[in-house]
C-alpha cells in the first residue's frame, strides 16, 4: 500500500488508498505523543470521510490515553481558535483542503493553536515511520467529548476587528458560496450580525461540492453570473475548510485569491501602522503596499508555519498567503476566510466604496505560474545557473531562488517537495513581461540539467 503525501504539516492521501484509519491512527498518535498535557482538539470539514477517520483518531487518541475533543465539523481556521479557548494541548484538523472529494488529509496544530512549525512536524514524521504506539493499561485510557459550540469564541474574535454598526448600516447584499465544505457554519452567522443580506450557495455541509473545491476563477464560472443575479454587492467564495477566500466583484468579475490579502492590508494599515507578512510566492501588490504606508515588509518561505514563524518574529499585524488566505493575529495564527470576509466588509463600509474601487485602486501586477521536469540532484546546480544569468537582479535563498528587480518584477523557482519538478512562478506589470520571465526561467534550467 502506497503512503500518502505527508509534510512537515500534515498528510493527505486518498481514502482507501493511501489514507486508511490504520494510517490515520499512528500519525495522529506519532503527533499526539510530543504534545504536553492536555486535551486535543479534533475537528473535520465536511467530506463524508472525515466522519470515519475522525471516529478512528478518537479511539487511537484515547488508547494513548490522551483526551480528545471532538468539534465536529469546523473550519480550520476555528480549529486553532478553539485549542486557545479550551486551552488544549494542540489539535488535528481532518481537512484535504482543496483537493476533490476522494480526498482527505491532516493538519496538525500547537498549543499555540497554530500549524505546527517544520521543527516539530519533522519529529511526527520521525515517530511515525519509525516508532511504536504506546497504547496504554485499560485503567490509564483518555475520555473523548464532544464540544458543541465551536463557532461563538470565533465569531466574537472576528466582529470585535470590525466597526460592525458601520458595516450594519449599509445592509450589503452578500452572495456566500461555501460549496457544502465546513464554511457556512460560521459564515452565515457572522453575515447576519453584520446585517448583511445573504445568498446562501452550498451551505448545507455534507461534502457534495458542486463545483471543483479550489476557488479558481475556471472553478467559479457559474458562481459569477449569480453575483450579478441576485444584485449582490460581493461574491465570497470559500474551499472546503473556509481558511482561503476567493472574491467576486458586483459586477461579476472574479478578483480571486491574491487580491485577497491585498485588500485587506491595505485596510488594516490605513488604520494602524505595523510590519506586513507575506510568503515569497505571493504577489507583490502587499510588499508594494507596505512600502506606500512606510511599514516594514518581511516574505517568509512557502507554507502557512513559515508565514506565521515570520509574523511571531516581527510582531506583524497582519500576514498571510497569495491563496487568499489572510492571517489575523488578533483572532488567530491560521488563515481565516471570515477575517477576510468581516475585513473587506469593513472596509467598503468606511470608505463608501465598492468591492470593485477597492481592488482596482491597488498596485497593479501580472502572475504567470509554470513547472518545469528536473531531477532533484540537479536542482542546486540549476539554480546556480540560473543566478548567474539574472546577475542584475537581486536573490534571495530563503526558498528556492527568488530573483527581484527594481521595477518590481520577480521570479521565483522552487522544487516540489513531492515531484521531481520545479515550480517557475513570476509577476510583472504585464502577463508578457512574466511569461517571458518563465520561459527564459526553463531554457536556463533545461540547459543546466541537460549540461
Amino acid at each position: 500500500m502506497k503512503e500518502p503525501i505527508i509534510t512537515v504539516s500534515g498528510l493527505r492521501g486518498i481514502i482507501g488508498s493511501t489514507l486508511t484509519p490504520e494510517i490515520a491512527i499512528r500519525y495522529a498518535c506519532a503527533f499526539a505523543a510530543d504534545l504536553p498535557t492536555g486535551p486535543i482538539v479534533l475537528t473535520r470539514d465536511s467530506r463524508p470521510s472525515g466522519r470515519m477517520l475522525a471516529e478512528a483518531i478518537r479511539s487511537g487518541l484515547a488508547a494513548l490515553g490522551r483526551d480528545p475533543v471532538d468539534a465536529g465539523i469546523a473550519a480550520t481556521s476555528t480549529t486553532g481558535v478553539l485549542i486557545q479557548h479550551l486551552a488544549a494541548a494542540g489539535g488535528i484538523q481532518i481537512s484535504a483542503s482543496h483537493n476533490p472529494s476522494q480526498y482527505n488529509g491532516m493538519k496538525l496544530f500547537s498549543a499555540e493553536g497554530r500549524v505546527i512549525p517544520a521543527t516539530a512536524g519533522q519529529r511526527v514524521i520521525m515517530r511515525y515511520r519509525q516508532s511504536e504506539i504506546p497504547w496504554v493499561d485499560h485503567d490509564r485510557l483518555g475520555s473523548a467529548r464532544r464540544q458543541t459550540d465551536a463557532t461563538s469564541e470565533h465569531l466574537s474574535r472576528v466582529l470585535a476587528t470590525v466597526d460592525v454598526q458601520a458595516i450594519r448600516k449599509r445592509r450589503f447584499h452578500v452572495l456566500l458560496d461555501s460549496n457544502h465544505g465546513a464554511g457556512a457554519l460560521l459564515g452565515r452567522p457572522l453575515l447576519e450580525r453584520l446585517g448583511c443580506e445573504t445568498t446562501l450557495l452550498g451551505a448545507e455541509p455534507d461534502g457534495q461540492f458542486e463545483h471543483t473545491p479550489e476557488p479558481t476563477a475556471e472553478n467559479l464560472s457559474g458562481v459569477l453570473s449569480q453575483v450579478t443575479q441576485v444584485g449582490a454587492d460581493v461574491g465570497f467564495c470559500q474551499d472546503p475548510d473556509a481558511d482561503r477566500l476567493a472574491v467576486i466583484d458586483e459586477r461579476g468579475r472574479y478578483l480571486g485569491e491574491e487580491y485577497t490579502l491585498a485588500m485587506c492590508v491595505d485596510h488594516v494599515l490605513r488604520q494602524r501602522k505595523g510590519p506586513i507578512v507575506t510568503n515569497c510566492s505571493t504577489s507583490r501588490m502587499s510588499q508594494q503596499l507596505a512600502q506606500n504606508y512606510e511599514v516594514p515588509f518581511f516574505a517568509s518561505a512557502v507554507g502557512e508555519a513559515n508565514v506565521v514563524d515570520t509574523m511571531l518574529e516581527h510582531g506583524a499585524l497582519l500576514g498571510g498567503e497569495g491563496n487568499g488566505g489572510v492571517i489575523d493575529p488578533r483572532v488567530g495564527l491560521v488563515r481565516d476566510s471570515f477575517v477576510g470576509m468581516a475585513l473587506l466588509l469593513d472596509a467598503m463600509a468606511s470608505r463608501g466604496a465598492k468591492i470593485s474601487k477597492l481592488a482596482d485602486e491597488l498596485p497593479r501586477y501580472e502572475i504567470v505560474k509554470t513547472k518545469v521536469s528536473l531531477d532533484r540532484q540537479m536542482i542546486p546546480a540549476a539554480l546556480d545557473a540560473l543566478q548567474r544569468r539574472f546577475a542584475q537582479a537581486t536573490a534571495s535563498r530563503v526558498d528556492g531562488l527568488r530573483l527581484d528587480w527594481p521595477d518590481g518584477r520577480w521570479l521565483l523557482v522552487r522544487p516540489s517537495n513531492t515531484e521531481p519538478i520545479v515550480r517557475a512562478i513570476a509577476e510583472a506589470a504585464t502577463e508578457l513581461l512574466a511569461r517571458r520571465l518563465c520561459d527564459d526561467a526553463a531554457e536556463t534550467l533545461a540547459k543546466a540539467s541537460s549540461g
